[in-house]
């Protein structure tokens, strides 16, 4: 059996479900699971109206509510008849007032916790999978509804719960029965804790799902469907020449994705890596076109992709000390673990210690606190360039084609060979776009 994930934007109108219905029905000898998220858009209103609600704006969040309810039944009114636009409609109509409910205690109380977020998000993937298991029907294939809160047991961190996956496992174990020519449809995203309290994945949630359904059910592959043909060699957005990977592995995808690459989010593919599944990553779009197949091995060296991280904020600190004496680093360390503020890059010398960090919320405490260790600068406008490949501290002639590719450029810092797959680069914002065409110019 396979399971399929499609995203909001693969998802967001009546056109673009058939479409993820016809690439499932192209698949059904393979025993499809079908993971949704919302259509397009849907769980960005859903947080405006918990956001006007607590603002105490209830007309506004009614207002965003009926624009959610309209577009779904506008959908729903579109492509679907008979048993099916009933199933929809009554279905819907109970999600509705169930949210409308919800609404208005959060309008009443002012506030809402994690937990109501959760509840509020959950609407979104409700809707979106009673549409398209309606449509599925409409269209002659055999379709069962699944309710992922009822399958996929976490912990009790609202936002962000992490699955419990042994008691998930046997739960879905227990409600899929995958058969040929059999759909069955699931949202991604939302689950609930072990006293039934809905929660959510968090980022990446519904990616997350597809690798759990899989993981559970010993999946074949787990195809990830999205609005681009794969993990690119760069953004092509500033590459348009950029290039799709045909395999690359679960280490490198996860490197590329920590320093900026949006296709898919490394903590959401654990599941997968765990049971050594394939995850396919592949164009709603262009559906028989270039794709990527993330495994556990690339099988081939060499530079796979290059990504960028910006808003990066380098902070340096110079000390009469000695920075390699035991237990300096740790301190420095403890410092940003007091701010809870996570560091990307390191870099040290006999007098200085460099680092760089995304989160800039804390910096002004935290230079307080480290001005106690020596004398700290900070630059800010940075950008991290990533390159990633296979082994690549082994090549010295991948360092040195790209210093000689990079010439007069200013490069701040770089780190090589910590992770084995990586060669990270800080340079100024601005110099950034011009760094990554030098680059994917001459290597791809």
């Amino acid at each position: 059996m396979i399971v399929m994930k499609f995203g909001g934007t693969s998802v967001q109108n009546t056109e673009m479900i058939d479409s993820a219905i016809s690439i499932a029905e192209n698949q059904l000898e393979r025993s499809p699971l079908l993971v949704s998220s919302a259509m397009g858009k849907t769980t960005d209103k859903l947080v405006a109206i918990a956001d006007a609600a607590v603002a105490g704006d209830s007309e506004l969040a009614f207002s965003i509510y009926e624009d959610i309810k309209a577009s779904h039944f506008l959908a729903i009114n579109g492509f679907l008849s008979g048993e099916n636009l009933q199933f929809a409609t009554e279905r819907a109509e109970l999600l509705f007032e169930e949210l409308a409910s919800l609404v208005k205690g959060l309008s009443l109380l002012r506030e809402c916790s994690p937990r109501s977020t959760d509840a509020i998000l959950s609407f979104g993937e409700l809707l979106s999978t009673t549409i398209i298991s309606a449509r599925a029907r409409e269209r002659g294939i055999e379709t069962i509804l699944l309710d992922s809160r009822k399958l996929v047991k976490t912990d009790d961190n609202f936002n962000a719960a992490v699955p419990i996956m042994d008691k998930t496992g046997e739960l879905i174990r227990g409600a899929v029965n995958p058969m040929p020519n059999r759909l069955y449809v699931a949202q991604g995203f939302i689950s609930t804790n072990m006293d039934g309290a809905t929660t959510t994945l968090g980022r990446g949630g519904s990616d997350y799902t597809a690798t759990i359904y899989g993981s559970s059910l010993d999946a074949e592959e787990v195809q990830i469907w999205t609005d681009v043909n794969g993990i690119m060699t760069s953004d092509p957005r500033i590459i348009p020449e950029a290039k799709t990977i045909a395999n690359i592995s679960y280490d490198e995808a996860a490197e590329l994705a920590f320093f900026g690459a949006k296709v898919v989010h490394p903590s959401t593919i654990v599941p997968a890596v765990d049971r050594k599944i394939p995850v396919l990553v592949k164009s709603t779009k262009d559906p028989d076109g270039l794709y990527t197949t993330i495994s556990p091995a690339s099988g081939n060296t060499g530079l796979k992709a290059i990504s960028t991280k910006k808003n990066i904020t380098l902070i340096e600190i110079k000390t009469g000390r000695m920075v390699n004496a035991y237990g300096f680093l740790a301190k420095i360390f403890s410092i940003f673990e007091k701010h809870e503020t996570s560091v990307d890059i390191v870099t040290t010398s006999e007098v200085s210690v460099s680092m760089t960090i995304e989160n800039r919320s804390n910096i002004e405490a935290i230079i307080d606190d480290l001005n106690l260790f020596g004398q700290v600068s900070v630059e800010e406008d940075k950008n991290i360039i990533c390159l990633v490949g296979q082994d690549l501290w082994q090549d010295s002639s991948v360092t040195s084609k790209l210093f000689q590719t990079l010439e007069g450029m200013p490069i701040r810092m770089i780190s090589l060979g910590a992770s084995r797959i990586n060669l990270t680069l800080v340079v100024p914002e601005t110099s950034c776009n011009d760094a990554l065409k030098r680059i994917h110019a001459e290597f791809f």
